[in-house]
């Protein structure tokens, strides 16, 4: 299992952390059931940890006929949106959100240019809060695809999830099912597309990032 880059300085230091409170209770703690309990819950806890972190190999065909999941987890919200200061005519939205037991990667649904890239600095509602899309911090993202039609990734903290990477730039090329962000613990991701788009996921569907078509493109 390959861990993310995100999570080897923080399991390094969980894991000298663990073990020194694993040595202070061989010393102290005389009760040999203690000491095991002690033993097996910084086990628990590190392997807890350690599975946020996971980093699975994807190999994404290159398919401008369909949109891909931009993240690992549960259909939540299928709606429709009005034009806002990034999108200029309504969009439908779904809506994904990462528990802490999915993958955190975040993978571009399309091939295409970055058009624009925002950071927002917000506020930590749940990820499943309705006002979490426009409240919470996050990052917004318009990839414009070959064929102009442009689409909207917006990566969204949640109450655990207070740390957003991202590795693109305005102007650069992503490419379908490539890395280009990673979300610590819950959060949520959502994706504007047109209204001509045929939405293929369902509610409560789970997704896994660059592998579960959630919407088709228009002939």
């Amino acid at each position: 299992m390959k861990i993310h880059k995100e999570g080897k300085n923080l399991l390094f230091v969980l894991l000298l952390l663990l073990i020194a409170i694993d040595a202070v209770a061989y010393n102290f703690i005389v009760s040999q059931a203690a000491l095991w309990i002690v033993i097996g819950f910084s086990i628990i806890i590190f392997l807890l940890v350690l599975q946020f972190f996971r980093n699975p190999t994807v190999v994404v065909p290159i398919d401008e006929k369909h949109i891909y999941a931009p993240a690992d987890g549960k259909v939540v919200a299928i709606e429709r949106v009005e034009a806002n200061e990034f999108i200029s005519i309504p969009s439908q939205q779904i809506s994904i959100f990462m528990s802490p037991v999915n993958v955190h990667v975040n993978r571009a649904p399309v091939s295409g240019k970055v058009k624009l890239f925002r950071y927002h600095k917000g506020r930590y509602l749940v990820a499943w809060h309705p006002k979490s899309s426009s409240e919470n911090e996050q990052t917004t993202m318009i990839i414009q695809m070959s064929n102009g039609v442009e689409i909207l990734v917006r990566q969204i903290a949640g109450a655990l999830a207070r740390r957003i990477k991202w590795y693109v730039e305005e102007g650069d090329d992503v490419i379908q099912g490539n890395e280009f962000g990673f979300i610590k613990f819950g959060s949520r991701v959502d994706i504007l597309i047109p209204e001509d788009f045929t939405i293929t996921a369902q509610i409560g569907e789970k997704t896994k990032a660059g592998k579960t078509i959630i919407a088709t493109v228009p002939n």
